[in-house]
């Protein structure tokens, strides 16, 4: 899809920001909820996460009411059971992938930008500390 229009003179279609950005392709400021035309950006994306989020996490950004927000930006989920004590996972496995994503919403954070990723915002990020911090193995918290 992509390269049709990027071969079609005055085609207009969709890809993710990384996309359009890696492949040099053209892209539009686009009107958001609040009337501001915004630049799609790493920042007006990670703007667009900047709202008051559900402890759940269940979400869409698409239309933010975030006043810098780019209005088509989406979140990328990984999903977890609450309770990791499952189909005989040992606590340590638990303890590691746990581990892991909270170095991803962390210190894994400083690789977003560089790779044209939009790093989390503040809302997201406290959102996500929550729901990893509420993850247990047999009962008990494991972070």
């Amino acid at each position: 899809m992509a390269g049709l229009v990027k071969q079609t003179p005055g085609a207009i279609g969709y890809v993710e920001l990384i996309y359009a950005l890696q492949n040099k392709m053209d892209y539009a400021k686009v009107q958001n909820k609040k009337g501001k035309f915004i630049v799609p950006s790493i920042e007006s994306v990670t703007s667009a996460g900047n709202v008051k989020l559900p402890d759940d996490s269940k979400i869409f950004i698409t239309d933010t009411d975030a006043a810098d927000g780019y209005p088509i930006a989406g979140f990328t989920w990984v999903i977890i059971y609450k309770d990791q004590n499952y189909n005989g996972r040992s606590m340590d496995r638990a303890t590691k992938l746990l581990k892991l994503l909270w170095w991803n919403i962390h210190e894994g954070q400083q690789f977003a930008a560089p790779l044209n990723y939009a790093p989390l915002s503040k809302e997201a990020l406290k959102v996500a500390e929550k729901i990893l911090k509420s993850a247990t193995y047999g009962g008990k918290t494991i972070l």
